[in-house]
């Protein structure tokens, strides 16, 4: 027995070892031509807006829309006030597709790209990926932006943001698809870039948004729960990589593994049990790839089903394309000696996790 894991150890760490020279050979490349084509200006700009708004106080109305794969479209409107030094309030009117709720997101916070600005992981993964460059000048709400659009190889838009070029603030957001079509669309219909008149004050509403979880993992807990079989993975298809992962406590740990190519944003929730059905009961039952899976459409496309004793949940910001690439690549019942030999592998590779 043991002369059989000691072969196994070994052909595993080989195929692990000749994996990691192929990605370094297929990614080295893309990555670098990128960063090649990238304007510097271009980079400044986004870099400069996570800054902006911190220190800019203003109050305003952001107008957020997704597209579904059916071509249906979801609105949310979300009241904002900004205070320098202590933070963002956001207020969300309540819709046929979203009760409503409130969300206060501190200055010292980490931040997810968006509306706020990009944080310095999120820079880093869209300059890798794609081609960021200025297009021009634009407008939104009665102000005037300087346009920068994230290229893909092809030199298609993959991304479009509209800076203000008085204050430095983002002010609107797009996400487009392989044809150039609109998944998701952020902007400010209003902003008033001055400080608030009168001190915000939380009120009471429908429902309260969750801060992001407090408890964050690093390289050796990420390891610790591959030796124990979550099937956390550093990457999934469509160039997104995990740049953060937290764990929230309580009858059962829950863990959130946040994954980026730097304007894509897909969110997976991993819990050990089965699927509850009354969880599911207005979801949409679905194949993907000869998989069963349950999809729901709100303003973020979402995916769940169970599998090797864990419930998965996929949330995303993301094009349809790209959500079933991820549900795709995601373990889906067993697989016999192929499915055994990755995991072994991923308990032997856990210690060179570069996730940090």
């Amino acid at each position: 027995m043991t002369h059989r894991i000691s072969r196994n150890s070994s052909m595993a760490g080989g195929i692990a070892a000749a994996l990691l020279m192929l990605w370094f050979v297929t990614t080295g490349d893309t990555a670098s031509g990128a960063r090649l084509q990238s304007d510097p200006e271009a980079l400044r700009l986004l870099r400069g807006a996570e800054g902006a708004a911190r220190t800019t106080p203003y109050e305003g109305t952001q107008f957020i829309t997704a597209w579904s794969r059916s071509g249906m479209a979801t609105t949310s409107l979300v009241k904002v006030t900004h205070v320098p030094g202590d933070g963002t309030h956001m207020r969300v009117q309540s819709t046929t597709a979203d009760q409503g709720g409130q969300m206060f997101e501190a200055d010292d916070s980490d931040r997810t790209g968006g509306l706020t600005g990009y944080t310095p992981k999120m820079l880093d993964l869209l300059a890798r990926n794609y081609a960021v460059v200025r297009a021009g000048q634009g407008e939104v709400s009665g102000r005037a932006t300087s346009v920068i659009e994230a290229r893909r190889a092809d030199g298609s838009a993959a991304g479009r943001f509209h800076i203000d070029r008085q204050t430095g603030l983002m002010l609107r957001r797009e996400l487009l698809d392989q044809q150039g079509r609109e998944v998701n669309l952020t902007f400010f219909t209003e902003i008033r870039p001055t400080a608030p008149k009168t001190q915000y004050v939380l009120t009471s509403a429908p429902r309260t948004v969750e801060a992001p979880w407090a408890h964050q993992l690093a390289g050796a807990d990420l390891g610790s729960l591959r030796y124990r079989g979550w099937p956390v993975r550093d990457t999934l298809p469509d160039r997104l990589s995990l740049y953060d992962a937290r764990q929230l406590d309580g009858q059962g740990p829950v863990v959130h593994l946040s994954y980026s190519d730097g304007l894509s944003v897909v969110s997976v929730f991993l819990q050990r049990g089965t699927l509850d059905a009354g969880s599911v009961a207005d979801w949409h039952k679905a194949t993907r790839g000869g998989r069963t899976v349950y999809l729901s459409d709100t303003m973020q496309q979402r995916a769940m089903w169970a599998s090797r004793g864990y419930v998965f949940t996929v949330l995303a910001d993301a094009p349809p394309p790209v959500v079933d690439s991820v549900v795709a690549a995601l373990p889906h019942g067993e697989t016999g000696f192929w499915g055994r030999l990755h995991r072994g592998l991923d308990r032997l590779t856990s210690w060179a996790n570069p996730f940090d």
